[in-house]
C-alpha cells in the first residue's frame, strides 16, 4: 500500500523537527514543503530532497495530499487547518489549535465533517516521565487524588514579534506555555469537567491591561473529580535557570511528579512520593520531542478517518478562555 503523501507548512526549527520525526517512522512520504524563509526551505529540503517546494500556502493546499503538518504563527492555525480538512487532508497542527475555543471548535467541526484525522502537538504527554505519571494515576497507586501543581516558567520568552501581538497570538504565556499545562492536567485525569476557574494575569509585574499580553499567570482550577489544581506559567521570570517545568499530583495514597533537571527544556525525571520518601520512576535520556508527530504519522498510515479524541482539543481551549476571562 502506498504511503500517505504529506505536506509541511512552516519549516522553522519546530516544523523541521516534527518533519524529521514523522518521516523517521517510515509511515509517510514528504510530498511538498512551504515556508517564506529560503533558509528554512533549504534545511527542510535536506530532510526531503524529493519534496516539491511551493511558493505559498495556497499552492500547497492545492496539492493532492493525504495530510498536512502545520507549524505557522498561531493566528493562521485554525484557518489553515480548516482549509486543509475541507480538501480532504488529515492535519497535525502546532499548539494552539485556535486562539480561542470558538476557533478550536470550528477546526474540530471541520475534521468531523471531512472525516479526517486531527491532532495537535501536545508533546509533553509523550515524555517518559508523563507516561510514568499516568501509570501511577491509572493504577490507583496514588489513591484518591485531591491536588495538583503545574508550572512552566521560560526564562527567555519568545523571540518572534507576533507572540506579543494579541491579535496574532491569542495571548501571552498562557497561550504559549499554559496550554501544555492544561492539556497535561486534563489528559492525566481523563478530561474531567472543570467546574471553577480563577486567575491572575500580569504584564511587566502589573495587572494585565489594554492590548498587552501576559508574561506571568497563575490560575486555580476546581475539577468535578475533587482535584484542586494550581497552574503557573511565565516568560522571563528570574528563576535562576533557563526553565522550571513541573507537574505534581497528590492523593490519599501518595504523590508523583515530573520535573525538569538543571533548567533543561528537554530532560525530565519522574518520581513517586510516599510520606517523606521518594522513588525514582524514570530519568533521562528520553528523546520525546517528536513523538506526537510520529504518532500522528503512524495513525494516518493506519486510518485517516476522524478520531473522536479530537473533541478534547476544545476542552483545553475552553479552559484557556476561562483563564483569560478570570
Amino acid at each position: 500500500m502506498a504511503k500517505p503523501k504529506v505536506g509541511f507548512l512552516g519549516t522553522g526549527w519546530i516544523g523541521r523537527h516534527r518533519m524529521e520525526a514523522a518521516l523517521a517512522t517510515g509511515a509517510i512520504e514528504a510530498a511538498a514543503i512551504c515556508d517564506p524563509s529560503p533558509e528554512c526551505i533549504a534545511e527542510a529540503a535536506q530532510l526531503a530532497p524529493d519534496a516539491a517546494i511551493l511558493p505559498s500556502s495556497e499552492a500547497l493546499l492545492d496539492q493532492d495530499l493525504d495530510g498536512l503538518v502545520i507549524a505557522t504563527p498561531s493566528a493562521l492555525h485554525a484557518e489553515q487547518s480548516i482549509a486543509a480538512l475541507e480538501r480532504g487532508m488529515a492535519v497535525f497542527c502546532q499548539k494552539p489549535l485556535g486562539r480561542n475555543a470558538a476557533e478550536a471548535q470550528a477546526v474540530v467541526d471541520a475534521a468531523r465533517r471531512a472525516d479526517r484525522l486531527l491532532s495537535v502537538d501536545f508533546s509533553y504527554r509523550y515524555t517518559a516521565a508523563a507516561q510514568a505519571l499516568a501509570e501511577q494515576i491509572r493504577s490507583g497507586n496514588l489513591g484518591q487524588l485531591f491536588a495538583a501543581d503545574l508550572v512552566f516558567h521560560n526564562a527567555y520568552g519568545p523571540d518572534k514579534p507576533w507572540f506579543y501581538d494579541r491579535a496574532q497570538s491569542g495571548g501571552g504565556c498562557v497561550m504559549d506555555l499554559g496550554v501544555h499545562l492544561v492539556d497535561l492536567l486534563l489528559w492525566l485525569l481523563d478530561f474531567p469537567e472543570v467546574r471553577d476557574v480563577s486567575s491572575t494575569l500580569l504584564a511587566g509585574g502589573k495587572p494585565l491591561a489594554g492590548e498587552a499580553v501576559e508574561d506571568y499567570a497563575v490560575a486555580q482550577l476546581t475539577l468535578a473529580n475533587g482535584v484542586v489544581a494550581r497552574l503557573a506559567c511565565s516568560w522571563r521570570l528570574q528563576a535562576g535557570q533557563e526553565a522550571v517545568i513541573e507537574t505534581s499530583l497528590y492523593g490519599t495514597g501518595g504523590g508523583a511528579s515530573l520535573h525538569n533537571l538543571g533548567g533543561s527544556f528537554y530532560d525530565f525525571e519522574g518520581k513517586r512520593f510516599a510520606g517523606t520518601t521518594s522513588e525514582l520512576l524514570i530519568s533521562p535520556p528520553d528523546a520525546w520531542g517528536g513523538r506526537a508527530a510520529a504518532a500522528w504519522a503512524e495513525q494516518l498510515a493506519r486510518d485517516y478517518r476522524f478520531d473522536p479524541s479530537a473533541e478534547r482539543l476544545v476542552d483545553v481551549a475552553r479552559v484557556l478562555d476561562r483563564i483569560y476571562e478570570g
